[in-house]
């Protein structure tokens, strides 16, 4: 009987695919950094209602959730090339597009599209702050940014947790679309490996385990951060003349 499946095989090109992890890593850590301060950024303006901007990020945060991540990409990938030959054309520059890093274009759309998603979240997060402590931060004089930092963004940041974890998982997977741009990550060499050797399923079986593991020590971490924190701040709040006190 022909060897069907080789499940030896399967263990032994999970190392082979690991010496691309920090390629997987990268994308994930870089992007979901970037998303966030863009997502705090956007969703501060969307609470303020800062006119115009306003406008611009109903417009950015409805085209990326109604767009597919794999087009995101496709059109980062091909659209800013295009821009920069038309900006060299109309001002006489020499910017040379192929010297561009494909793994730009990979961060760029990972990260616009984290953005979008994550200032939804952590829009909700903020306005789910009590008002009255932030009354009482001003009343002792503090201004929007010192509240902002001392006061709100801590305690958002504990309600959003739970919830930019599940964004950080489904961000460590859509790294997986990155060989549209010709970045290699694992799932990039698993196609590759399995090219080889013809052994597809067992390939692809080797990546899925790494994904798997890679899953479950995310949501371990952010489940021991999540108890962290609850526990420093349950004790911040119980500091006589503290502003947050109940």
């Amino acid at each position: 009987m022909p060897n069907i499946f080789d499940i030896e095989l399967v263990f032994t090109l999970i190392p082979k695919l690991l010496k691309y992890l920090p390629v997987t890593i990268e994308l994930t850590a870089i992007s979901m950094l970037v998303g966030l301060l863009l997502g705090l950024l956007l969703a501060l303006i969307k609470i303020k209602k800062i006119p115009v901007l306003y406008q611009l990020s109903v417009v950015f945060i409805s085209f990326i959730r109604g767009t597919p991540i794999l087009v995101q990409l496709y059109l980062t990938y091909a659209g800013i090339p295009l821009i920069l030959k038309y900006y060299n054309f109309y001002h006489d520059t020499g910017y040379n597009v192929n010297s561009i890093p494909s793994i730009f274009y990979v961060l760029l759309a990972l990260s616009l599209n984290e953005a979008a998603y994550s200032s939804e979240i952590i829009r909700a997060a903020l306005l789910s702050v009590d008002k009255g402590q932030i009354e009482a931060a001003h009343s002792l004089g503090m201004t929007y940014g010192q509240v902002l930092k001392r006061i709100i963004l801590p305690e958002a940041f504990i309600v959003a947790l739970p919830t930019l974890g599940n964004a950080l998982i489904g961000l460590m997977k859509g790294t997986s679309l990155a060989f549209v741009c010709s970045v290699v990550e694992i799932t990039a060499q698993s196609r590759i490996l399995a090219g080889n050797n013809l052994r597809f399923f067992e390939s692809y079986c080797s990546l899925a385990l790494i994904y798997w593991g890679m899953t479950i020590l995310i949501e371990r971490a952010i489940a021991l951060l999540e108890r962290r924190l609850d526990i420093d701040f349950k004790s911040l709040r119980k500091r006589k003349g503290d502003v947050i006190l109940d």
